[in-house]
């Protein structure tokens, strides 16, 4: 019993979205139960012992009526203890004792106007905002040995998912309280954050993060701020440093000031806590066409850890003790350092398709012989940067290596990713997520061996997040004969070091890119039937430079004649 308890501990700490590590711990018993009260006003009066100050709160603010009719609802009821409590931080005597106002947001904040069990409890904020407006968290919580549900870091859930009539009750140890002031105003109140406090004001943007819009759809900023100690471990010991640093016009509040970029690199349009940070790869700022990339490694938030030109550039860890903290219009996080959007010219990106990590990891494999990735359903992702349409589990996609094989002996690298798509019964699309890719303006190359005979691929559209290239590329036709400037002139060019046409590579067209990010690389057959295609390079080359050099020697080595 004892190790299917354990167990059970451990794969509920992995799926928690943020991913909180829970060694040896025993995970306190969760009720799931069904009661035969009408409603929520019901169940606390058959266990008045337990929630009669909650009661007497739901009377006073005249809630009563309408938890006691039908609907659907959620609501977090703090036990008398709980109650007690916080009665005694305000200084109330009793229930009627308390402001009247203050227990009307109380009693909003506890409730929500949805149901909404455990399994939607994530290391992040609810689905929806409660009734007062705000959204709450939750996380689990270790105490001793035992875990726990926690609700804003302010409550233990003692009891869950309690069914009645018109919802869900969660029992909970303590009074939740929703936050008074603005983001702007808790940064200020912490003197740690004094410099970066300072630039906000000097910048405007202070005015933006201490206003609370009445229209939700533009309330919510997320912050990303940076203590006086990452500032000053960055050699940054004052505001005044600070402007020195970054400030090339001299007015700050000027938007084109770096300055004010700086500081607009730090906020986030929308809610997001940690649990919806890592939700994607990256995120808009407020500084133009500027992104945070996202990472989460070994169960913490990272931002801009990412590689360029081979190396990688250590990221800023979000210190998760001191982030996730809810404000009256967003929530902010702490940086663990200094950082800020990197300037970066438009740079040629020689993308080796067949170098994902999942096969980079299989060491017996990787450059020494070839491997099946099997989609064993729909949600299956068997390599995390790479997906296609799901027909059945043998339809594998295939990193393929041999040092003499025809498919991959002249290849960068040796090897080639080979997939099956195409109709009827191979995918309808593969689709990959790109290297870090510098904002610019690009020419795109697909870089294949050529697959002919019965079977085969012959057409096929490329889209770049979603736009498809103005030319399709056909991976049974082979390069022409000519110069390199003639063909460069017809789309083609070789991109490795021996002459053999069977490895080609084709034009697609040309691409903006918008954002210094991560991008969506599409391919979708347009005709021909079901066969393998071998890929073995992508590449983007800002207009301007060189298309046609490096090329690439079976060993991965660059040459530049």
């Amino acid at each position: 019993m004892m190790n299917k308890i354990t167990t059970w501990i451990c794969l509920f700490a992995i799926v928690v979205v943020a991913g909180i590590y829970l060694a040896g711990c025993k995970k306190q018993d969760i009720t799931f139960n069904t009661t035969n009260d009408v409603n929520i006003v019901g169940y606390l009066d058959k266990n008045i012992d337990s929630f009669s100050l909650f009661r007497q709160i739901l009377d006073r603010t005249e809630t009563s009526s309408f938890l006691n009719a039908y609907g659907a609802y959620t609501c977090f009821a703090p036990t008398n203890s709980g109650v007690t409590t916080w009665l005694a931080s305000v200084g109330a005597p009793s229930v009627e004792a308390a402001d009247l106002n203050t227990l009307k947001e109380l009693v909003k904040f506890h409730l929500l106007v949805d149901t909404v069990g455990t399994g939607s409890f994530t290391d992040g904020k609810l689905p929806v905002a409660t009734m007062q407006g705000q959204f709450l968290i939750t996380g689990v919580s270790v105490v001793g040995s035992q875990a726990s549900y926690s609700v804003n870091r302010q409550a233990l859930v003692k009891q869950s998912n309690i069914r009645v009539g018109n919802g869900l009750i969660h029992v909970i140890d303590n009074v939740l309280m929703p936050a008074k002031v603005t983001i702007a105003k808790q940064l200020e109140a912490n003197p740690d954050y004094s410099i970066f406090v300072q630039a906000l004001r000097e910048t405007g943007y202070y005015d933006m993060l201490n206003t609370v819009d009445q229209d939700t759809a533009k309330r919510w900023k997320t912050v990303i701020a940076e203590t006086n100690k990452a500032l000053r471990d960055s050699g940054i010991t004052s505001y005044a440093a600070l402007k020195a640093r970054y400030s090339n016009t001299g007015n700050p509040a000027n938007a084109l000031d770096s300055l004010n970029l700086y500081v607009a690199y730090h906020i986030l349009d929308g809610i997001k806590f940690l649990g919806d940070i890592i939700t994607a790869p990256s995120h808009l700022t407020l500084q133009p066409q500027e992104v945070i990339s996202v990472q989460l490694i070994n169960q913490e938030v990272v931002v801009n850890e990412d590689v360029f030109d081979e190396k990688v550039e250590p990221g800023i860890l979000l210190i998760r003790n001191t982030s996730d903290n809810s404000a009256t219009n967003g929530v902010w996080h702490t940086a663990n350092a200094h950082f800020a959007a990197k300037f970066r010219k438009p740079t040629a990106l020689y993308w080796d398709v067949a170098a994902f990590d999942e096969i980079r990891k299989l060491t017996a494999y990787y450059r020494k012989q070839s491997y099946p990735f099997t989609k064993q359903n729909e949600a299956d992702r068997p390599i995390k940067d790479i997906d296609w349409e799901y027909k059945d589990a043998s339809r594998t996609q295939t990193y393929e290596f041999s040092s003499s094989g025809s498919v991959t002996n002249f290849a960068n690298n040796q090897d080639v990713f080979t997939i099956a798509m195409g109709p009827p019964n191979r995918s309808a699309w593969v689709e990959f997520k790109t290297p870090v890719i510098i904002k610019g303006r690009y020419k795109v190359w697909v870089c294949y061996r050529v697959r002919t005979g019965s079977g085969t691929v012959s057409s096929c559209d490329v889209k770049i997040n979603g736009e498809t290239m103005q030319r399709p590329v056909n991976f049974t036709e082979f390069r022409p004969a000519g110069s390199d400037a003639e063909l460069e002139s017809l789309g083609w060019k070789r991109y490795i070091e021996n002459t053999s046409g069977n490895f080609t590579s084709r034009m697609v067209g040309i691409v903006d890119i918008k954002t210094t990010e991560r991008h969506t690389f599409r391919l979708e057959p347009k005709s021909g039937s079901g066969a393998v295609t071998h890929i073995d390079m992508v590449h983007f080359i800002p207009i301007d430079e060189n298309q046609i050099l490096p090329r690439f020697r079976p060993d991965g080595t660059k040459i530049f004649m």
